[in-house]
């Protein structure tokens, strides 16, 4: 017999996966009879309609709610995002693609019935698990992924990567205020940002093959991985972002240097044309890099966002620019000679100046 008072909520984030949800719905429905539950379909704003589609079953089905987020993108905070949204005692996460086995939720569930643990994972890795049709490549990719994992973990976890689990929901609400939201693993997120090491179950399942739809592994989620480990390792001495836009500004010098060499010395332009050259190319490709990949999250779109975010980020590296050379002379005359540490502390100025402005006034306005 069902509670009277809601047991589980299901997150699902989504992006164009409406072929999928009338599946994952009635998949829901079978899996968890005896169950008072809900979905929460946090969707980002999908092309496909994947929203639209969630909110007709909603119409007629009052446990299926849709979050459909405006101007920002990414699989863990659209969890965080759900997860805080429930009134549950429990919130468990799986994919919209049917590749996660719904049928291990209410083990899931009445393993965390009980006082004794906080999280129940979904694991491909533990006896009974597997990963289904994956080729050698992506298995190699997935292990190396594991042990990198493990680096910044508190517990011995066979499956850290994994996208399906279950979890107290108070667990999330007093982690929310510490957690990243970086990147496509939130369990590695909410395994690391606990002050203790959670108490936690591995239920095996294996992973299904995708029917429809495409699949969001890409390069840009691999880094995305790195970028979510390095942010736990070392993110309280430097800030990810920072660290980031900091190191296109390295690649933008070498931008620099290869364009005026190749203006200068091969096709044997003025050194000013060379300089200007070589200060839009490198500015240009500092700007569309920092946007797909600094500032994913709020990336600009469209011919005129990206125009005027190009613009003002122009501007602002400007007087950076300005800002750069202006504090290294002055240290320069007042230390009477110290070039090199002038230098230094001159980029570091710029660097800063580009990035603080450069976030609020380029990034910040949509």
């Amino acid at each position: 017999m069902t509670s009277d008072l809601l047991e589980l909520a299901v997150v699902i984030p989504t992006f164009n996966e409406k072929a999928n949800v009338p599946t994952l719905v009635a998949r829901l429905d079978q899996a968890l009879r005896g169950v008072n539950w809900e979905a929460i379909f946090v969707d980002d704003d999908s092309p496909d309609g994947t929203a639209a589609q969630a909110r007709e079953i909603a119409r007629s089905d009052p446990r299926i709610r849709v979050i459909q987020r405006i101007g920002r993108r990414g699989l863990s905070s659209a969890c965080i995002e759900g997860m805080c949204a429930t009134a549950a005692p429990v919130v468990a996460v799986i994919d919209g693609d049917l590749q996660h086995d719904e049928t291990l939720l209410p083990a899931m569930l009445d393993r965390l019935r009980g006082d004794d643990l906080d999280v129940a994972v979904g694991s491909r890795f533990v006896s009974g698990g597997g990963t289904g049709d994956w080729d050698r490549d992506r298995v190699a990719k997935s292990a190396l992924a594991t042990r990198l994992s493990r680096r910044v973990l508190k517990v011995d976890l066979s499956d850290p990567m994994s996208g399906f689990f279950a979890i107290r929901t108070q667990v999330v609400r007093d982690l929310t205020p510490h957690l990243s939201g970086i990147g496509f693993k939130i369990l590695l997120d909410l395994l690391t940002a606990s002050p203790r090491p959670l108490r936690f179950v591995e239920l095996p399942y294996t992973f299904r093959t995708r029917t429809e739809g495409e699949s969001k592994l890409d390069h840009v989620v691999a880094l995305e991985y790195l970028i979510a480990l390095y942010d736990r390792m070392f993110g309280r001495v430097v800030p990810v972002r920072f660290a980031m836009f900091s190191a296109i500004g390295v690649l933008g010098v070498g931008v620099h240097m290869g364009v005026l060499t190749a203006l200068y010395l091969g096709l044997g332009a003025s050194f000013l044309v060379g300089e200007l050259g070589a200060t839009l190319a490198a500015l240009t490709v500092n700007f569309f890099l920092n946007n797909a990949l600094t500032y994913r999250d709020r990336r600009l779109k469209g011919w005129r966002q990206l125009l005027d975010g190009w613009v003002s980020f122009a501007v602002i590296c400007a007087v950076g620019a300005v800002a750069n050379v202006g504090v290294a002379a002055f240290l320069h005359e007042v230390r009477d000679g110290a070039w090199a540490v002038s230098a230094l502390i001159g980029v570091l100025v710029g660097a800063v100046w580009n990035y603080a402005l450069s976030s609020k006034f380029t990034w910040g306005r949509y």
